[in-house]
């Protein structure tokens, strides 16, 4: 007998056919003898709903009362939940974050998860019951009601494994597992059967939306089992995500490609070069909660350096008029200049570690595409390139091809 979560993403209970059809899966577990803890979202489209109706009372949504809010989206599912489960003769219970109690701090619609409570979840499933947890959403310690953020249920399944110690953490969504990269752009993308987590946090981080980036690095950071399976195929074992030292011997030198076209480009021409430029320009950045991605700085013979750094495309505009009104005048930049029309790709495997001529082959395919790079950024397992957006796909595809992912190993 094992202790299983699952987490089941929108689109897993867009309907109540396909919630009656995440019962049946449940359903198939029990019968095995396996403890279940479901972790559920709000149905798709729900949480946009929810948000629309906020911004149609009030502008700007104070955000504790917008918490209160959107988590209703997820209390609807797990009620729905636990009924479909009543209907196959299952004995399930229904719990809110605040009913587990999933402790956060007070960052609302951002919150992080502080502790969770185990007890009530411990006591009812040694009775028996399917335990199905409204995902996304905890409380503070005053009692008020948080959520996660964007893709916070991934997070709360996989918390609540860590909590529960539990044999493995069943992501289910959309897709039937992690592959090389999307399929609607190369169709000869192939599924993986294991990943390492800091290939999967890479992959995350650089665009691939298969898993919350949170959500892997708290996997990571408890050592909680994930694997990736579709809510929508009877049969298949997924993408296991693993630890490198349990994986094969022989890596596959890299193991997929990332792409994100959701960047913006901001290059300050023309400032000093001196200590502390760096943090006039990004100090105020920071100030205004903006995240700042990838970063380089080009020293000319004159004196004067371009200093050129990446952010999310919606705050690009943002970005600027800090930077023209706040910053310029002080640091006598001659020029600042944003551009949207930007996408970065990323080649992502533990295997660099351990080859050369990576980057080498990666520029090369580039060029023969006469795809000029803009930026370069890199990590022990990773190498990510910014290029003109329109290039995007086509730089996926060669990539892809390059270094043979299409090819099972």
């Amino acid at each position: 007998m094992a202790l299983i979560v699952q987490k089941y993403g929108g689109t897993s209970v867009g309907s109540p056919e396909r919630i009656k059809n995440l019962a049946k899966r449940v359903a198939q577990y029990k019968a095995l003898g396996h403890q279940v803890v479901v972790v559920v979202s709000a149905m798709s489209g729900e949480t946009n709903r929810l948000i629309a109706l906020a911004k149609d009372v009030s502008a700007e949504p104070d955000p504790r009362e917008l918490d209160v809010i959107v988590s209703t989206g997820e209390q609807v599912t797990i009620g729905l939940t636990s009924l479909a489960l009543h209907g196959l003769g299952i004995k399930a219970k229904s719990y809110t974050g605040t009913q587990v109690k999933i402790l956060t701090d007070n960052a609302f619609t951002k919150a992080r998860i502080l502790d969770i409570d185990q007890h009530n979840l411990k006591k009812d499933l040694d009775d028996g019951y399917v335990c199905v947890v409204a995902g996304f959403q905890g409380v503070d310690e005053d009692g008020n009601i948080t959520t996660l953020g964007r893709g916070g249920s991934d997070t709360t399944g996989v918390a609540l494994a860590a909590a529960l110690k539990a044999d493995e953490c069943q992501i289910y969504t959309d897709v039937d597992g992690v592959y090389t990269t999307d399929p609607r752009v190369v169709p000869e993308a192939r599924r993986l059967d294991k990943i390492t987590f800091e290939e999967m946090l890479e992959l995350a981080s650089q665009g691939s939306k298969v898993l919350q980036i949170r959500s892997v690095e708290f996997a990571g950071k408890y050592k909680v089992k994930l694997r990736v399976l579709s809510s929508f195929e009877e049969e298949g074992d997924g993408t296991l995500i693993t630890f490198e030292e349990e994986n094969d011997m022989e890596q596959p030198i890299i193991s997929g490609i990332a792409f994100n076209r959701d960047e913006a480009k901001i290059t300050v021409l023309g400032v000093p070069d001196k200590p502390g430029i760096a943090y006039q320009i990004l100090g105020p950045i920071a100030d205004a909660n903006i995240d700042v991605d990838m970063i380089i700085q080009n020293t000319g013979a004159d004196g004067t350096t371009d200093f050129t750094f990446t952010v999310h495309k919606n705050e690009m505009s943002k970005a600027l008029g800090i930077l023209r009104d706040k910053v310029q005048g002080h640091i006598s930049a001659r020029q600042i200049d944003g551009d949207d029309k930007i996408a970065k790709v990323s080649v992502v495997g533990v295997g660099m570690r351990s080859h050369v001529g990576i980057a080498s082959l990666m520029f090369r395919t580039l060029a023969e595409e006469g795809i000029n790079i803009q930026m370069i950024s890199t990590s022990e397992i990773k190498i990510a390139v910014v290029i003109e957006e329109k290039y995007m796909e086509l730089a996926v595809r060669v990539l892809h091809k390059a270094f043979e992912l299409d090819i099972a190993s």
